[in-house]
């Protein structure tokens, strides 16, 4: 009988490639082949049965550092497998990381078991292991349940308790914002919006549209600011047809040497068009249907008619400038410094959604 060389050790060793492929939701078997395909074998001269029982041991460890990472502050004290800070991090940043096909088919849902049940038809539409879909899946809803409900900036909350990185951290915070307050995001005309799209919508609306803004009374970021919702209402005067022509002549007047002929004739032929469409949006968002509706809307009432126009991003852009801007000189407006102020907080987001949500 050979020589048999045993090392014992009291830090736990973490393979990162083996770690990736248990988070992808590889079966051991699908785990090996994929490490075979590395040339491992060639490399360190062991044989396929010792690579089987490697990639056991390296599984077995990650599921009993499962339930650990469920609540990664525990992990810094646990004693159950002891290891380099850096590896702890590393350990919980990619657990936590997630795939964006998987995210865009879950964005807005509820996050509710029969959900769950659906993520069947998720892994097959994305080509990605039922069991990473779960994963990310259980890992959106854990968050979701301990945040929702909690004071102060939500992703601070999220880096504080799951310890992920800031990026993640306000990733996540969309995604519960979108999960708590319902966004259509399946329709047809979104499917060609991205998830770093609608996270920047959300982190844009959580800034300054939510309870937990500037302003605001009380301090939660998942909800919606009501007071400022209710207010949003008073902006139909806008669809005044004399208050629409003054401001659609203050418009026209500032915007012309800015615009090609072709762009600035389209923007008056469609002004009032479009006015209807950034007031009405914002005048139905106090209505939880309507404010599902959001990105549905601001596409089909905004962003479609103008790119079929042939407006530039910057187009686009110049006018929701001046829309705004051009209010400042009409009297009603001056006479009522609030409206004005909700009528800008209300714009400054719509303008930064709508012109990441102007592309193709």
């Amino acid at each position: 009988m050979g020589d048999i060389n045993i090392f014992v050790g009291n830090t736990t060793y973490i393979d990162a490639e083996v770690y990736q492929l248990w988070l992808d939701g590889r079966s051991v078997t699908e785990a090996v082949f994929a490490r075979q395909h590395t040339g491992i074998l060639r490399k360190t001269g062991a044989t396929t049965d010792m690579l089987t029982y490697d990639t056991l041991d390296h599984y077995r460890t990650f599921n009993m550092l499962e339930k650990i990472l469920h609540h990664p502050s525990q992990m810094v004290n646990q004693m159950l497998l002891q290891m380099p800070q850096a590896t702890q991090k590393m350990l919980i940043e990619k657990y936590y990381e997630f795939d964006y096909p998987v995210v865009r088919e879950i964005l807005g849902k509820k996050l509710s078991s029969k959900n769950r049940k659906d993520l069947d038809d998720i892994s097959d539409k994305t080509n990605i292991k039922l069991r990473s879909c779960r994963r990310q899946f259980d890992n959106f809803k854990r968050v979701f349940k301990v945040v929702e409900d909690m004071e102060g900036p939500m992703f601070k909350n999220i880096q504080a308790l799951y310890l992920v990185s800031d990026k993640l951290a306000k990733q996540y915070a969309a995604i519960v914002f979108f999960a708590n307050n319902r966004f259509d995001t399946g329709k047809k005309r979104l499917q060609y919006l991205t998830v770093p799209d609608f996270t920047f919508c959300a982190d844009a609306m959580i800034d300054n549209w939510t309870a937990g803004s500037v302003d605001s009374k009380v301090d939660i970021d998942a909800d919606f600011d009501r007071d400022f919702l209710q207010e949003l209402r008073d902006l139909k005067i806008l669809l005044d047809r004399d208050m629409g022509d003054v401001h659609k002549s203050l418009v026209s007047a500032a915007i012309q040497d800015k615009m090609t002929d072709k762009v600035f004739a389209d923007m008056e032929s469609n002004f009032k068009g479009l006015s209807r469409g950034i007031v009405n949006i914002a005048v139905g968002m106090i209505h939880s249907k309507e404010l599902r509706d959001f990105f549905n809307d601001v596409v089909e009432r905004v962003i479609d008619p103008c790119r079929q126009a042939g407006w530039t991003i910057e187009n686009v852009k110049t006018f929701l400038e001046v829309y705004v801007s051009s209010c400042h000189q009409i009297d009603y407006f001056k006479r009522q410094p609030r409206l004005l102020a909700v009528f800008k907080r209300y714009m400054d987001t719509f303008k930064r959604c709508t012109l990441r949500m102007y592309h193709s």
